[in-house]
């Protein structure tokens, strides 16, 4: 197919191809599942004790892997057969949901097997997130890659946020290990759907002498030499410390302040769904609209919104509608910032790169659990939400400075003009260095908030 088909393609409603839908398909079943354990992993933290810090280390325990092990995956997704290793991680976290069920009704599912599974459980997040976010270039056009990021996206938190809550909650009542089970077979189906994709990246094999540590620091150098997305790893970290904090102690803030029992917690969290699916059906348009420079600032409000109304209004109606907010904003940004990665980093480094990101981004994420943790069993959670606004506050005046300065605007003018330079045949000596893979640059901006 023609780029001008796939231009023309992507104008009507983009058919972005049957390994797309199965990867859709994957992603929605096992976000399901994953909801169930998000709404019930807290849960039976809650009931194994009432310490805040000890609730919150179980999504300390599940997130730190996004820290201690970004890079190595970020590697593997460029050198392994990605569909392959997402089948392997998907097997393998359902085998470990179903020790921690079994362990459940055997009577010795404490604490130390919850949060050993949640770790367990984010290296394989880590593994398949960022693998499916490299493949998601090489099975759809590049003209539909926002509307492939955003349906992803949509469809996820409606499963972690809205359906698989909402279920999680309301089977934990009818038994405990019962969240965990279907987690355990959703992830079984999703290994099935994804071992019937076609396409695949190709296996890029390094050179021999490269060691593996200079394998994966070049995905970090590339990164850390290019302002704009250093400077958007850094506020995302931002974002996920404060929006981690907040998720960390909700659970503690609908039972102590808002008076709500599990089933009620699962509906407060089917509320981010809400957002989320609106953001994944209008986030592209609105990106068009407001350009991704004005469309980040936009997200960035939205989540400081959200914060303030959750320590400014202790209501259940106030909760629902922040967290509606949070989502919105959230999946907002992340259709922004996806597309940038997937298309701002050369292909041959995009696993390492976009895992050197990540690394950086979710190291906000355990961070911002212990800090909330400890915030709210010392000062209360609407303290926790009250620190979050600010942190976010601070983000969006940073934003908006960016925006006026039209950061994202000129990178992809440099990175526009780098490419035409790099393919200018001028001499054959400036032919040769172009294929380097050290001649692969970053390119730089003069200016970045």
């Amino acid at each position: 197919m023609s780029a001008s088909t796939a231009e023309e393609a992507g104008s009507q409603r983009l058919r972005l191809g049957g390994d797309f839908s199965l990867l859709w398909w994957s992603a929605a079943i096992s976000s399901l599942g994953d909801g169930a354990t998000i709404a019930a992993s807290p849960l039976l933290a809650s009931r194994l004790t009432d310490d805040p810090r000890l609730i919150g280390a179980a999504s300390v325990a599940f997130t730190a892997p996004f820290v201690l092990f970004g890079i190595p995956a970020g590697l593997l997704g460029d050198r392994l057969d990605i569909r392959k290793m997402m089948v392997r991680v998907d097997i393998t976290r359902a085998v470990l949901l179903a020790v921690l069920t079994v362990g459940i009704l055997g009577g010795w599912g404490g604490l130390p097997l919850l949060y050993g599974c949640m770790f367990l459980l984010g290296v394989g997040e880590v593994l398949s997130r960022n693998a499916a976010q490299v493949l998601v270039p090489f099975i759809t056009p590049k003209a539909g890659l926002s509307t492939a990021n955003a349906r992803i996206m949509g469809v996820q938190e409606a499963g972690t946020g809205f359906v698989g809550p909402l279920l999680g909650a309301l089977i934990f009542g009818v038994a405990v290990a019962l969240p965990f089970g279907v987690d355990a077979a959703t992830f079984l189906c999703s290994a099935v759907l994804l071992s019937r994709i076609r396409r695949t990246r190709p296996i890029e094999r390094g050179p021999d002498r490269a060691g593996v540590m200079s394998e994966m620091m070049a995905g970090a150098r590339w990164l850390f030499s290019h302002q704009l997305l250093r400077s958007l790893a850094l506020v995302s970290c931002l974002i996920n410390l404060a929006g981690n904090a907040m998720l960390a102690v909700l659970v503690v803030y609908s039972g102590k302040v808002l008076h709500l029992g599990p089933f009620g917690y699962g509906v407060l969290l089917a509320c981010q769904a809400v957002g989320a699916v609106l953001a994944a059906r209008f986030a592209p348009a609105l990106t068009e609209r407001l350009g991704r420079e004005g469309a980040l600032v936009a997200t960035a409000v939205l989540i400081t919104a959200s914060e303030t109304a959750l320590a400014a209004v202790p209501s259940v109606y106030a909760a629902g509608a922040a967290l509606t907010i949070f989502a919105c904003g959230t999946v907002t940004w992340n259709v922004v910032v996806v597309v940038l990665r997937q298309t701002l980093v050369p292909q041959h480094l995009l696993g390492r790169a976009n895992s050197v990101y990540r690394l950086v981004a979710w190291g906000g994420l355990p961070i911002g659990a212990a800090v909330g943790g400890i915030v709210a069993a010392e000062v209360g959670t609407r303290a926790v939400f009250g620190a979050g606004a600010v942190v976010m506050a601070v983000v969006a005046a940073g934003l908006f400075v960016g925006a006026r300065r039209q950061w994202i605007t000129r990178a992809e003018q440099s990175a526009e003009q780098s490419t035409v330079q790099s393919t200018e045949p001028t001499t054959v000596q400036a032919s040769v260095q172009s294929t380097e893979p050290t001649a692969v640059q970053a390119p730089p901006l003069t200016e970045a908030s």
